[in-house]
């Protein structure tokens, strides 16, 4: 049982909760039994280490036996040691290291998708995630994070997706005007969600949001520049029926992704 949280093992993992060292090191931090459950089921292959609490282990039994299907040691820590590897305050008794696996911008647009989710200088890591887990429960066939939104492997981002990182490819740190491009060649129309838009009402009754969709949702403040918002088909906004002030990104991304998500299905 790893005891000493002043170990070198233990500050080795400790440290990819810091940008620098997952880029050096290609690895990244899960936390907690939900999301290292969802990585043992959908990408085993991916898991470098994990570590647990002999507690969690036993409150978890279905861990520890996907983990040796895997072919996977599991690491006894103490609750000491699992606090200095974790980058939660509270964690629940799990930590597993995993390699980064983003996917091609050129795969993502091969195959034929119906339903693009693009992430422009979003920045709030809880949105980033939360938006990637609203794609994925809408069925979309990918993700896109441009060079300028918040990092995918962020601990709080990889949290905040409950384990639909496993589920859906996400492409990393291509330029928006190279993606969209992309998307107008793959055949899909490139809609954006923006303050400055339409009412999304019109594009529903138009019967657009049946076709295959690429949605651009950008910068929590200031939203999507104009130079950018000319590149794409058409600009929409959720509409506010009461009195709140606005809505938060990711709310209105998942009411985008889900109203696309109808239409594709009626």
């Amino acid at each position: 049982m790893l005891d000493n949280p002043r170990s070198p093992r233990v500050r080795a993992v400790a440290k990819l909760a810091k940008r620098s060292a997952r880029s050096e090191t290609g690895l990244f931090l899960l936390e907690g039994p939900q999301a290292v459950s969802e990585a043992l089921t959908f990408r085993p292959e991916l898991l470098v280490d994990l570590f647990a609490t002999p507690t969690a282990l036993e409150r978890y039994p279905e861990i520890g036996s996907a983990a040796a299907e895997a072919d996977l040691e599991v690491e006894y820590v103490t609750e000491h040691v699992l606090d200095a590897m974790a980058d939660t305050v509270t964690p629940q008794g799990f930590v597993a290291v995993a390699r980064q696996f983003p996917t091609s911008i050129r795969e993502i647009f091969t195959g034929e998708p119906k339903l693009v989710a693009i992430l422009e200088e979003v920045r709030d890591p809880g949105n980033a995630g939360t938006i990637i887990r609203a794609a994925d429960s809408a069925g979309a066939d990918a993700v896109v994070l441009t060079g300028r939104t918040v990092d995918l492997y962020n601990p709080k981002v990889v949290r905040s997706t409950t384990g639909s990182l496993f589920h859906v490819p996400v492409a990393v740190g291509a330029d928006l005007s190279d993606v969209i491009g992309r998307a107008h060649s793959a055949g899909l129309q490139v809609l954006a969600a923006d303050v400055k838009g339409e009412d999304l009402l019109a594009a529903r009754r138009d019967g657009e949001l049946a076709r295959p969709t690429a949605w651009v949702f950008g910068n929590e403040a200031r939203g999507l520049e104009d130079d950018l918002l000319a590149l794409v088909d058409r600009v929409v906004t959720v509409p506010i029926y009461g009195r709140a002030e606005s809505m938060n990104l990711a709310t209105a991304a998942s009411v985008c992704l889900y109203e696309s998500a109808f239409a594709q299905r009626t």
